[in-house]
């Protein structure tokens, strides 16, 4: 049951900073990839300054913060096309 609970949060996590980071979605797969990742990577992120998530608003705000971390790292190996003038 938990797992699935954990699915919902990644998948909430990874829309809500794709909502951040590009302004729109990038599909339910890639959006539950990122939001899983990034819910690792923001619990490390998070215990650097003492702050234990709990509950499922902690968790889903660690899940954020990550996944935000997680796409801005993604960002800057990436090629951009310049927009046209």
């Amino acid at each position: 049951m938990y797992f699935l609970w954990y699915l919902l949060i990644g998948l909430v996590a990874g829309w809500i900073a794709n909502l951040i980071v590009k302004g729109n979605g990038s599909g339910l797969v890639v959006n539950l990839i990122v939001g899983l990742i990034g819910g690792l990577l923001g619990g490390w992120i998070v215990s650097w300054f003492g702050w234990v998530p709990t509950g499922t608003g902690g968790t889903l705000l660690a899940s954020v913060i990550g996944a935000v971390v997680l796409l801005w790292i993604v960002s800057l190996f990436t090629r951009h096309p310049k927009p046209a003038k």
